[in-house]
C-alpha cells in the first residue's frame, strides 16, 4: 500500500464510525488517503475525525477547495472505496445521480471503485436495491456484500458493512491488479 493514493467515501449510514478504523488502517500501511464526506455522513461521524488520521482536508462539498474537486481527486487517486454504501447512494450510483461531490466523483473516476453496502436487512433485501446491486456489478463496481449480525435497529441478519479488515484485503486485491500511477 505504501505511496498509493486512495479515496474513501463516507456516506450516512451509522456503519460510517467503522469507516474511521479502516481509513486509520489505510494510513498505517503507507497508503496516501483521501476522504469526501456525504451530507449525511457528517451527522454521524464529524470530518475532524477523518483529517486527524489523514493529515489532509476532508472533502464536503464541490465549491470550497477547488473549482473541480471531482476532476482533481479522480486524477490522482488510484482507487474508490465507498464505506459505507447506504441504499440511497447504491440506488444513485446504479442510474448515474450525480447531485453531490461524492455522486459526481463516481461519475469521473476512471479506476476500480469499491462498495461496502451496509442498511437495515429488510432495506438489502428489498427488489430494488438487489436491482442496484446487479446494475452496479454490470457496470464493473466491486461490491463486498454486507455481513449478517446484529444491527443498530436491533435487527440481526445481513445487512452489516463487511469489516474494516474484510474492506481493507479487498483494496489490497484490487491495488495489486491495478498498475501504480507515476
Amino acid at each position: 500500500m505504501k505511496e498509493r493514493e486512495i479515496l474513501i467515501g463516507v456516506t450516512g449510514g451509522i456503519a460510517a464510525y467503522k469507516t474511521a478504523a479502516l481509513v486509520s488502517r489505510l494510513v498505517q500501511s503507507g497508503a496516501n488517503v483521501s476522504v469526501v464526506m456525504t451530507k449525511s455522513a457528517r451527522k454521524l461521524v464529524g470530518p475532524k475525525t477523518f483529517e486527524a488520521l489523514t493529515r489532509r482536508p476532508v472533502w464536503c462539498d464541490m465549491w470550497r477547495l477547488s473549482p473541480h474537486p471531482h476532476i482533481d481527486l479522480a486524477v490522482r487517486a488510484e482507487l474508490l472505496c465507498i464505506a459505507p454504501s447506504t441504499a440511497n447512494f447504491l440506488a444513485k450510483a446504479a442510474i448515474g445521480l450525480a447531485d453531490d461531490l461524492l455522486s459526481t466523483l463516481v461519475l469521473s473516476f476512471t479506476g476500480p471503485i469499491l462498495l461496502a453496502p451496509a442498511m437495515n436487512s429488510e432495506m438489502w433485501r428489498k427488489p430494488a436495491v438487489q436491482r442496484n446491486v446487479a446494475q452496479l456489478r454490470s457496470d464493473g463496481f466491486h461490491i463486498i456484500d454486507p455481513e449478517e449480525g446484529y444491527l443498530s435497529c436491533g435487527m440481526v441478519g445481513p445487512g452489516r458493512m463487511a469489516s474494516p479488515e474484510r474492506i481493507f484485503e479487498k483494496i489490497a486485491e484490487l491495488l495489486e491488479k491495478a498498475p501504480q500511477s507515476p
